[in-house]
């Protein structure tokens, strides 16, 4: 008969990806607990495997949690220090609470501490697994999800998109529950790899897409508490506007409801709902490289997001190069599920407000809105949102207000930028004098240096387009 030990790494074998080391990481952050528990308070003649049961791991998770919390705790003394600073023994306990539950049929889990969202954690637990990004993105990343739950990352390829959103996703999920990572196919015509359909020769009966996004959402809806991560890779693999149309029109509509089935009788015992209503605790992530293979997005989608883009500059290159690291994803795990309730609740929270912006923000409407670009109300009072919500992330780390302003402009007005020289031409020009702090100055003139710039990343991106109108004829924000 198979030793309950042997029975949770086959468990685990069979829950992690392939050439995964959590298996035996997890093993051996239990023969670890095992020293520790039966040095200080047990005999040695009784195993954690048969000690361990629903009535005290959670004392016992507990107790390492604290443990791993203190640098001279009692790990100490019989581990390297990788083990509890990346939380491999609470991470393997919680583990084995799951097979528990699977092999008693129970329903059990461990409770988490609630602490209120910290974004300087996670810049640290970023550090701490070798993710290489710049100083600002964490910060414009947390807020764009916490003013609106889609954003859509961009920009050069293997600058860390995917990551982010997976460190992220990792660090604050309790279970691999919480999130799914999906890679657009360029096959995707419908809503189908989504949500799944209907089937049309089996009446009452629902096909749920192998992709594992509509369990994802079910899960969220019901543990609305918590947050849930959809990552869709490569995004535009396909055009969005058609397998993604059901969330689009859910995001703005009032009550966000996407139908899936007719609620008639003949439905009654399927386990899909005729329903369901998208929840906000849904956050909803897109990555994007741009090719010949892949396809643009339109202004309806664009608006509907938070774009973020992605660059390596010369400095960041040579720091990485003066250090280059492993990645250790692993160690992000669930290092910051005790915020995750913390986190769903302020990005529900809608009183979020920044004023002042009118004389910052109009120059810029007047401006696109000669390019037919202008900006409606939706965008003005997420602009406003973010503002708020980055001020007050960063309110520790001395945010300076243009700094927080010019992501708004980077993220919300120029991605849907896009034209001919004879149409954008001027436009960029304008735009981009809106970014320097002299009004006297001619944007994109060779003596412009750092100091006479108000946004940076805003006029950086607008010189990069308009270099570009003027060596191919027409120009757009993510091709530049």
């Amino acid at each position: 008969m198979q030793s309950i030990k042997d029975s949770f790494i086959s468990y685990l074998k069979i829950q992690s990806p392939l050439n995964s080391g959590k298996p035996g990481s997890y093993v051996k952050a239990m023969e670890i607990i095992e020293d520790v528990l039966f040095d200080k308070k047990f005999s040695k003649s009784i195993s954690i495997w048969e000690f361990i049961n629903s009535e005290n791991i959670e004392q016992i998770y507990s107790f390492v949690q604290e443990q791993q919390g203190i640098q001279d705790g009692v790990f100490k003394d019989y581990t390297p220090a990788s083990y509890w600073k990346k939380g491999f023994c609470s991470a393997a306990l919680k583990e084995f609470g799951l097979y528990l539950n699977k092999q008693e049929k129970k329903t059990f889990k461990l409770k988490i501490d609630v602490n209120d969202f910290n974004i300087l954690e996670f810049t640290s637990s970023l550090s701490m697994a070798s993710v290489f990004l710049s100083e600002t993105l964490p910060f414009q990343f947390v807020s764009a999800l916490q003013t609106k739950p889609f954003i859509i990352l961009t920009g050069l390829s293997g600058s860390g998109k995917t990551k982010l959103a997976e460190a992220f996703s990792l660090w604050i999920s309790e279970s691999e529950d919480q999130y799914c990572m999906i890679a657009v196919g360029a096959d995707w015509t419908n809503r189908e790899p989504l949500l799944g359909f209907p089937n049309a020769l089996e009446q009452g009966e629902y096909i749920k897409p192998d992709s594992g996004a509509l369990d994802l959402v079910l899960r969220a809806q019901r543990d609305s508490e918590k947050p849930y991560f959809l990552i869709l890779d490569e995004m535009n693999m396909s055009h969005v506007e058609r397998y993604f149309a059901d969330f689009l029109s859910a995001m703005e509509s009032t009550d966000r409801m996407i139908t899936l089935h007719p609620d008639t009788e003949e439905w009654n015992e399927c386990d899909v709902p005729a329903s369901l209503k998208l929840p906000e605790n849904l956050f909803i992530i897109g990555t994007v490289n741009i090719d010949e293979t892949t396809y643009m997005f339109s202004p309806k989608v664009l608006d509907r997001a938070n774009v973020i883009e992605f660059r390596v500059s010369n400095s960041e290159m040579k720091s990485y190069f003066d250090a280059p690291k492993v990645l250790d994803m692993e160690s992000l795990r669930g290092a910051g599920a005790s915020m995750g309730t913390s986190f769903v609740a302020k990005a529900k929270e809608k009183g979020q407000i920044a004023e002042g912006l009118k004389d910052k923000l109009m120059p810029f409407f007047e401006k696109l809105q000669e390019a037919g670009a202008e900006f409606g109300y939706r965008t003005a009072l997420e602009i406003s949102r973010f503002v708020a919500i980055y001020t007050d992330l960063a309110k520790d780390n001395s945010v300076d207000e243009n700094e927080v302003i010019d992501a708004a402009i980077m993220q919300k007005l120029l991605p849907k930028l896009h034209g001919s020289r004879n149409k954008i031409e001027k436009i960029l020009k304008a735009l981009g004098g809106l970014c320097l702090i002299s009004s006297d100055k001619l944007a994109f003139q060779t003596e412009i240096v750092e100091d006479d710039i108000k946004y940076p990343l805003s006029y950086q991106k607008l010189k990069r387009m308009h270099a570009r109108v003027i060596a191919d004829g027409f120009t757009s924000f993510a091709e530049a």
